[in-house]
């Protein structure tokens, strides 16, 4: 692909429903395919990749197709890249992480930047919260979760505490460590 037809997106990735909220920004060459792109909202938002995602533009789909989910037509995101779902500042699209938990991102296009072969992509450039913990129940249940934690007379409390097996700072985010894990794993 010509250097022309390509760009950096300046992102933002938001959870949907976080009060305070959790959200991301970071750089991405607008030519990456949907796959990479997961990839690298995964590391960025601290997912573990343990469950299936999808990426919803309008009222389409697109994700890993599997016929025993065949009551929702999903187009094969390995045939998409970014630049064909964002196009312009201010595009959005919803990118959607265990369809049990129901996280939902809302992604925005907030610049379009020419494209600089120098530039290391994709890059972290802000953030904001930690990530909540893998199945913990939705948003609902990473509130409860915090509710607990920071309650030591709450029934869930010490099952918690074991659980997450560290201290959990709902505030905390490691750019750098982001950043090294984007180098290793998607470039």
């Amino acid at each position: 692909m010509t250097t022309a037809l390509r760009k950096i997106y300046q992102l933002k990735v938001s959870l949907k429903g976080a009060k305070p909220p959790i959200w991301r920004r970071f750089l991405i060459d607008s030519a990456v395919t949907l796959p990479l792109f997961h990839d690298a909202l995964q590391i960025i938002m601290g997912w573990t990749d343990s469950h299936l995602h999808q990426f919803i533009v309008g009222n389409r789909c697109y994700g890993v197709p599997d016929p025993e989910w065949d009551f929702v037509e999903i187009n094969d995101e390995e045939k998409v890249k970014l630049n064909q779902l964002l196009r312009k500042e201010e595009d959005s699209i919803i990118y959607e992480y265990d369809f049990g938990d129901g996280w939902e991102h809302k992604i925005t296009l907030e610049k379009v930047l020419p494209f600089d072969h120098d530039a290391v992509l994709p890059l972290c450039i802000k953030a904001r919260g930690a990530c909540p913990p893998e199945d913990i129940g939705g948003i609902w249940g990473y509130y409860n979760f915090l509710d607990a934690l920071n309650n030591s007379n709450h029934p869930e409390h010490e099952e918690f505490r074991e659980w997450v097996g560290v201290e959990f700072d709902s505030a905390a985010y490691d750019m750098d460590e982001v950043n090294q894990l984007l180098s290793e794993y998607c470039r």
